[in-house]
């Protein structure tokens, strides 16, 4: 017959939290409510004080590689600079002319060293020769100021970009087309040089000719100060008629001076062959 045990009786010792574990003593029940010490957590939960974290040393190889390729860099850079002062002095022992750029001083973009290249008796001409380009400079640089003036006083704007583009190629391609080859040419003597500046410089004192009078072919004239724009300006307008009258005497003068100077070269020519 079974018999309902009391739970009061002292004889019964189920205390579960005893050592015993309740009846079973050592039995099964004991692994259901074992207490576990507590254990340290670790980084990444493995509960190991001592464990050592894996650090990459992808950053570390990254910086060796940056500083490798900057000490690499730099010591090609200096491989070349040291070739390229070899190759000049060997250019110098040569008797070939270095040309660095040296005008104008504040700001160097051309090599100009008249007294140093060009033999004693050219040097006055190629002098010459320099104010004509000098002077078709402030032609172009005059004539596009005149026609800001003239824009501004209600002038058309596509004169403003007609006179824009007579300054920017005008004036880069009067020093390639013709002054340089003269240049070229007084130096080394050279025949073809000559006769390519006879060709352009003919055409610059045609361009000189046509800016100085400024005939209505394109936007009535206006986008070069000729003595027809000035007159038609002044007209309307009597500050931009100076400005463009000041434009006038200054393209006459650089077509006179530009003949002169065309004259005293072939002379020359003729004179040296």
């Amino acid at each position: 017959m079974y018999r309902d045990p009391n739970p009061f009786d002292e004889g019964a010792d189920d205390n579960a939290f005893s050592n015993g574990g309740g009846r079973g003593g050592a039995g099964g029940s004991n692994s259901q409510f074992q207490f576990r010490p507590a254990e340290p957590v670790g980084f990444g939960g493995g509960g190991n004080r001592d464990a050592a974290v894996d650090i990459p040393l992808d950053n570390v190889n990254g910086s060796n590689g940056k500083d490798s390729e900057l000490s690499q860099w730099q010591a090609d850079l200096k491989r070349r600079e040291a070739d390229i002062k070899r190759r000049e002095e060997a250019l110098k022992s040569a008797g070939v002319p270095m040309e660095d750029k040296n005008w104008p001083p504040f700001f160097p973009v051309i090599h100009h060293d008249i007294a140093n290249e060009i033999p004693a008796n050219a040097q006055r001409l190629q002098y010459l020769a320099f104010a004509s380009w000098l002077g078709i400079v402030l032609c172009l640089v005059w004539n596009f100021i005149a026609v800001i003036v003239c824009w501004i006083r209600g002038g058309d704007s596509k004169l403003f970009f007609l006179a824009t583009i007579y300054g920017m190629l005008g004036i880069p391609l009067s020093y390639l087309m013709w002054y340089r080859p003269l240049y070229r040419a007084m130096r080394t003597d050279s025949a073809l040089s000559f006769g390519w500046f006879f060709l352009c410089y003919m055409l610059h004192i045609g361009f000189c000719i046509i800016a100085a009078i400024a005939p209505p072919i394109v936007f009535r004239g206006k986008s070069l100060t000729g003595i027809l724009a000035a007159i038609d300006t002044f007209s309307d307008n009597a500050l931009v008629g100076i400005f463009y009258f000041v434009g006038f005497a200054l393209f006459s003068l650089e077509t006179v001076v530009s003949i002169w100077v065309l004259q005293r070269v072939y002379m020359y020519f003729r004179g040296h062959k």
